[in-house]
């Protein structure tokens, strides 16, 4: 073989890889959460993550930071609006910062149980509620689930809501959360997620509310000596994209970014129910008190002021509307 036919040949096996690289160039997500891989945040951004690689054939693949490595859920939603992260799963803590619509579904005992909540969510309210998004530029895939939130503190068991008078509790930066929990005597401390640990184990706050898979996967049982099983608020979730990626996809490709979406919901509520199953005891075994004989009607009862003006902000016929769902 001649050099000139032996560069002809690398010149065309050159151009060759070139083209096959361009048919193949891959795009990958940024997708943050705050809570460790191995949480229910983490399983179902598996999941989606998979879904979506296998979707389009290895031209979109995801970069997961969990474990607050973007910030807390406030910062990573801006992030996501502003298109310097391209998706997150987050609670519905901050979003409703951004989405008033959707703080409604934050009303503290506004849910029976699971089953209830996941029927609101899948059915015609929670669905119109998604397309609040676009508007505020967020892309919203999905709800998927944090779970109902629990009271965890170091300084005495709660059973009602006298016992939480005058506790300094960390919560989310949540209006509609924070004065509901003023009824019940708490001295709620808004604070970022990354933050909560360590104030914890200084005593800055006293305690935090969280759905026990958030509770188990921070591990807070290393710094809580108490949980009461209060279920005061059902916590959805949200896969969040940013519009700059949305906006570049196909039909088709949106169609697999959709489907992966809801894999991941299935898959982060199979979870949540594992870590709701299992984790109690696993708390209890790591040495927390469990108050599980919670007086909820006197948390209830100590609502129904806030519940005056939750009615008065969100109208008492769509509060109703969700209450009622079977």
């Amino acid at each position: 073989m001649t050099i000139r036919s032996t560069l002809r040949t690398a010149l065309a096996g050159a151009l060759l890889s070139a083209l096959a690289g361009g048919a193949f160039a891959q795009t990958v997500i940024k997708i943050g959460y705050t809570p460790p891989l191995n949480s229910h945040y983490g399983a179902g951004a598996v999941t989606f993550c998979g879904e979506v690689e296998k979707g389009t054939q290895g031209r979109y693949k995801c970069q997961q930071f969990p474990s607050s490595a973007l910030g807390g859920e406030r910062e990573q939603i801006e992030a996501v609006q502003i298109g310097t992260q391209d998706a997150v799963i987050t609670s519905t803590g901050p979003v409703g910062n951004f989405v008033p619509e959707i703080k409604i579904v934050d009303i503290p005992f506004l849910f029976r149980d699971y089953d209830h909540a996941r029927k609101v969510f899948d059915g015609p309210i929670g669905q119109d509620l998604l397309t609040k998004f676009p508007s505020k530029g967020l892309i919203a895939l999905a709800w998927t689930e944090n779970g109902f939130r629990h009271i965890t503190n170091s300084k005495r068991p709660i059973l009602k809501p006298e016992d939480a008078k005058g506790l300094k509790v960390r919560t989310m930066e949540n209006k509609v959360h924070m004065d509901g929990y003023r009824t019940f005597g708490l001295l709620p401390t808004p604070m970022s997620f990354p933050e909560v640990f360590g104030a914890l184990q200084q005593g800055t706050v006293d305690g935090q509310e969280n759905p026990i898979p958030i509770i188990t996967s921070s591990k807070f049982s290393q710094v809580q000596k108490y949980l009461s099983l209060t279920g005061h608020v059902y916590s959805p979730a949200l896969l969040l994209l940013s519009p700059r990626i949305w906006n570049k996809l196909s039909d088709a490709d949106k169609k697999v970014f959709t489907e992966a979406a809801k894999a991941s919901v299935v898959a982060q509520r199979k979870k949540v129910d594992e870590d709701d199953a299992s984790g109690v005891a696993q708390l209890e075994k790591e040495g927390m008190q469990v108050v599980r004989n919670v007086d909820k009607k006197a948390f209830q009862d100590a609502l129904k002021p806030a519940y005056v003006a939750y009615a008065k902000e969100f109208g008492e016929a769509n509060i109703k509307k969700i209450q009622d769902v079977k």
